[in-house]
């Protein structure tokens, strides 16, 4: 059912979900790949155009994951070289397959993340990133990369491999070029590659790159945050071991995000609050939360949207390949095999590796367990996402906007998923 160059279409009958309100029931007319209008009650249909009944369900904005690995066996690493095609260039394997599948969950959007690796593993993703936005799949859109990059803290990597960490370049750090060296060195045994080459490819990709996570306690992170800022990118703080001033400190240096709050940095207490207390405390920083009631307590995720608000807290899934597959199954992370349990995908010496959540789930997490209004879980799924991305006209459901639409029923299951005003759940024909 395409709207774009088609016939206008009427979702008529649904409970809207506006940014500040709920209209019960509501119509929202889509012309072309836009909103036309959102009117009140139950629009009758007219000549011409495709009406579609939609009493007892609900229209919130699509969702948008600015924070997922992978989804049912497909991870973001699955990189195809393309042979005879001139200069290097990567077939997004994986992210096209992602973007095909995540429409199903309510995803419209997505930023296809990585995880700590190599030069060149880096270079192929971000290939594969560009090759996806010159050509897009079929499906969600896909939006810049968000690298969790090679600049982590050893102490908190989770799941990112210790063979892949490194500190920024030497010249960016306080401590010197030759402590810094050294300090590098002694964070793996590959020594193949420093710092300076995982940020010349970050560089080299300027509109392939969105996000960037590092530790800014690390030596010379606090230069790495400004360098990054001052070209355009954001930066997220993340895998830290960051003191509450070191925190504050990377806050004053221009980071504007936090990856994956709670999870992965220093425990908040009421002697240290750590890094968790700096994000919380910086009304300019916008937080992830994985929002699946394993990572982070629905309490604690309730506590976080009461203090920092819903225009600043973010609902991810960090997704892993796992995702969408049953217990037991097998599947890789960044080439790692893990395994799906209840709580979340595992490598198999039993680090947790990431989540097995998906956009919609995150949504029924909010309402039923954390205890939020659709309205506000809607704004931490579609809304606040958009904005920091600087998505204009998307993550709203308003006159003029993107007609990037969700439909849920009751039980908050996605029945349908529009992407440009085009049903891309359940296809068509």
């Amino acid at each position: 059912m395409a709207g774009i160059g088609g016939s206008m279409i009427l979702l008529a009958g649904a409970d809207v979900v506006l940014p500040d309100r709920l209209i019960s029931p509501g119509t929202v007319v889509i012309e072309g790949d836009r909103i036309l209008e959102v009117v009140p009650g139950r629009r009758p249909s007219s000549p011409g155009s495709t009406h579609l009944d939609l009493q007892h369900h609900y229209i919130v904005p699509g969702f948008i994951d600015i924070h997922v690995h992978g989804l049912e066996s497909h991870d973001v690493h699955d990189v195809d070289d393309v042979p005879d095609a001139g200069p290097a260039r990567q077939e997004p394997r994986g992210i096209a397959a992602m973007a095909a599948r995540l429409p199903r969950y309510g995803v419209v959007a997505f930023c296809p993340t990585t995880m700590a690796c190599t030069p060149p593993a880096l270079q192929a993703v971000l290939g594969a990133v560009r090759q996806a936005r010159t050509t897009p799949p079929a499906g969600a859109r896909v939006l810049p990369a968000h690298v969790e990059s090679g600049f982590l803290s050893p102490e908190f990597r989770g799941a990112q491999p210790v063979d892949c960490l490194r500190l920024p370049p030497p010249a960016l750090a306080s401590t010197g070029a030759a402590d810094a060296a050294r300090h590098t060195r002694s964070l793996s045994g590959n020594h193949d590659y420093d710092g300076s080459d995982i940020l010349a490819v970050i560089e080299a990709a300027p509109a392939e790159v969105g996000l960037v996570t590092l530790a800014p306690e690390l030596a010379g992170g606090l230069d790495l945050v400004r360098r990054l800022t001052a070209s355009g990118h954001r930066v997220s703080v993340g895998h830290s071991g960051a003191s509450f001033d070191e925190g504050l400190a990377a806050v004053a240096a221009g980071a504007r995000h936090a990856t994956h709050l709670f999870n992965r940095m220093p425990p908040l207490t009421h002697r240290e609050p750590g890094l968790a207390g700096a994000i919380l405390r910086s009304g300019e920083v916008t937080a992830e939360v994985i929002c699946d009631s394993h990572h982070v307590h629905p309490a604690m995720v309730g506590m976080t949207v009461a203090t920092k608000s819903p225009s600043r807290v973010i609902a991810i899934t960090d997704g892993t390949a796992g995702s969408g597959l049953s217990v037991g199954s097998r599947a890789r992370l960044g080439g790692r095999p893990i395994t799906v349990r209840d709580s979340g995908a595992y490598l198999d010496e039993g680090t947790l590796a990431g989540s097995v959540l998906t956009m919609d789930g995150a949504l029924r997490v909010l309402v039923e367990r954390v205890g939020l209004t659709l309205t506000d879980a809607a704004v931490l799924c579609a809304t606040t996402p958009a904005r920091e991305l600087g998505l204009a006209g998307h993550g709203i459901i308003a006159a003029g906007a993107m007609a990037d639409l969700t439909v849920l029923n009751r039980e908050l299951r996605v029945v349908q998923t529009y992407i440009g005003g085009t049903q891309i759940y359940p296809g068509c024909g």
